[in-house]
């Protein structure tokens, strides 16, 4: 057992992706084990106009401490609990006030783990100084508490914290630290830039990709973070081949789960399917002025806005193959609705929509495919996709496409309720990533008893191969075989798995749901918990080790 835990990432208290998930769902099993003794540090990024929605300031065991805390003049900390399930204790900090101290920051780590941050640009320095501003709280609480026998653990989450755990390896020896990629930058940026990323897997160097690329920096802290590690891990065993090629380091898996407490339970579920699928098929209505029955079938991918990692150009043309696919079927006049809820560069509401929804009788609107105005709206490439793709949501089309440019935070101004109250009125749902680490989407559909579509190259949708093999109508998913010269097989697998799903009757759609749900049920922190404990473990050992 650990006597202090401390976790660092960019969004502790700040949503903004993926990790975010996975550390406010892991939050209530941690805390059960270790209570206050499990410490989150997050960047201070709200203030008194926009403050942050789910951290509460308030007394804590830290309270004290910050009293007298020694920290670099004007670094400001905030104690008090993040509002999630557990409710741990979260620090807020600002790091402004330590961008004087980076040039002597970047040269130590230079001299000590060869960090080349010469060639440093976008969000680097904000992230380094944000690790750094949290190891500073590290060490200023382990000192505090003033015990050399402690057993304490510091776990860094991506390259962004990686110059944290980097300073903690040089200033606290007594300190045993985890690293966790979720994602390695240089495999992000291969594939973000179009390179096929898996069938030369063994071709590249992760090194010179980083200067062909441009990510020196980011790469180097990353690789150094990893092997500085006294736990070097990540989240599935896809992503595990990743870091052993482009960082030369094969990690411990610790696979992510979900918080089964996000999903309502009996009459409480069927009444919020109810709500999310009046609500998704009135938006459709107000719209397009079509009228669509109660049982259209409601599909929807989300996500990233991320086209090829994400596989949204796969499930547009998956949903391009499905209607030719359904005007052949003359004998079933079932409507299908498909959304991409991916937030882009969204302007505002649509004003027209949103007084077509107070309407009973709305009348079809100028361009009712897409339900928020965009900023960009000449080059975002979802926008761009559908239109080119040829929906126009017209009378007597079986297949309707919506895109939904905002996030769904209960506040959108069309829909107004959040993703999580959307998501159980789905039938189906699909996420056929190209490059996914996880998948935290699926999994969360999973959860809620949709039918859900991903590939092997996700963490998630690998994972379910191999714990159940390949049997979608017992898991509730269908994971399809995708590489980098496939995507038109992908496409029509698709289209199949969702004309399979058309045609089910509701004692097999309820087959699938009930298996979906159990699915996920393996896959939550209660389970998965134990592979972290492995790390710490791992950690401590190898401190034992090295010092």
């Amino acid at each position: 057992m650990l006597d202090l835990l401390f976790e660092t990432s960019w969004e502790v208290c700040n949503k903004v992706g993926g990790i975010y998930a996975v550390l406010s769902t892991k939050a209530k099993t941690l805390h059960q084990q270790y209570k206050d003794n499990l410490i989150f540090i997050g960047p201070d990024l709200w203030s008194d106009d926009n403050p942050s929605p789910s951290f509460v300031e308030g007394r804590t065991p830290l309270t004290p401490w910050l009293r007298q805390a020694q920290l670099p003049q004007g670094m400001r900390v905030r104690v008090g609990r993040w509002d999630i399930p557990g409710k741990p204790i979260a620090l807020l900090v600002t790091y402004d006030v330590l961008y004087p101290y980076k040039d002597a920051l970047y040269t130590e780590m230079w001299e000590r783990y060869r960090v080349d941050s010469l060639h440093a640009y976008g969000d680097y320095d904000e992230s380094c100084m944000f690790a750094y501003a949290a190891a500073l709280i590290i060490e200023s609480i382990v000192k505090w508490k003033n015990n050399p026998d402690m057993k304490v653990v510091a776990h860094f989450d991506e390259w962004t914290t990686g110059m944290g755990l980097l300073y903690v390896k040089s200033h606290l020896p007594q300190v045993a630290t985890v690293f966790t990629t979720h994602a390695t930058s240089i495999g992000r940026s291969i594939c973000g830039n179009g390179k096929p990323l898996y069938d030369y897997m063994t071709g590249y160097f992760g090194d010179q990709m980083a200067g062909e690329l441009n990510m020196q920096s980011k790469h180097s802290l990353e690789k150094a973070a990893a092997h500085a590690a006294d736990s070097f891990t990540t989240v599935s065993d896809v992503t595990a081949r990743e870091c052993r090629q482009l960082l030369e380091r094969y990690p411990l898996v610790t696979p992510n789960a979900f918080e089964q407490h996000f999903v309502p339970k009996g009459t409480k579920f069927t009444a919020q399917r109810n709500a999310a699928r009046r609500q998704m098929l009135r938006v459709a209505h107000a719209l397009t002025g079509q009228h669509y029955g109660d049982d259209t079938m409601l599909v929807a991918t989300s996500g990233r806005l991320e086209m090829r990692n994400k596989g949204i150009d796969v499930y547009l043309d998956a949903l391009s193959t499905l209607r030719k696919s359904l005007e052949c079927v003359t004998s079933q006049h079932r409507q299908v609705i498909a959304f991409v809820l991916v937030p882009a560069w969204m302007k505002s509401a649509r004003p027209d929509l949103a007084d077509n929804l107070m309407v009973n009788n709305p009348h079809r609107l100028f361009d009712p495919v897409i339900t928020h105005y965009l900023h960009n709206a000449d080059s975002d490439p979802v926008y761009n996709r559908i239109n080119a793709l040829g929906f126009h949501n017209e009378a007597g089309d079986k297949v309707t496409v919506i895109d939904v440019p905002c996030y769904l935070n209960g506040n959108d101004g069309i829909f107004d309720m959040t993703y999580y109250d959307l998501l159980p009125g789905l039938d189906a749902a699909v996420f056929p990533s190209y490059y996914e680490p996880w998948g935290y989407t699926p999994l969360e559909s999973a959860a809620f008893g949709v039918a859900t579509i991903t590939t092997d190259l996700a963490g998630f949708g690998q994972w379910v191969l191999d714990t159940f093999g390949d049997d979608s109508d017992k898991t509730g998913v269908k994971v399809l075989h995708r590489t980098d010269s496939n995507y038109n097989d992908t496409v029509q697998a698709i289209a199949s798995s969702l004309i399979n799903l058309y045609v089910m009757d509701a004692k097999q759609a309820a087959a699938v749901s009930k298996g979906a749900r159990a699915t996920s049920k393996v896959a939550s922190w209660e389970n998965f918990i134990k592979y972290y404990d492995e790390a710490y473990q791992q950690a401590l050992s190898n401190k034992l080790r090295t010092n």
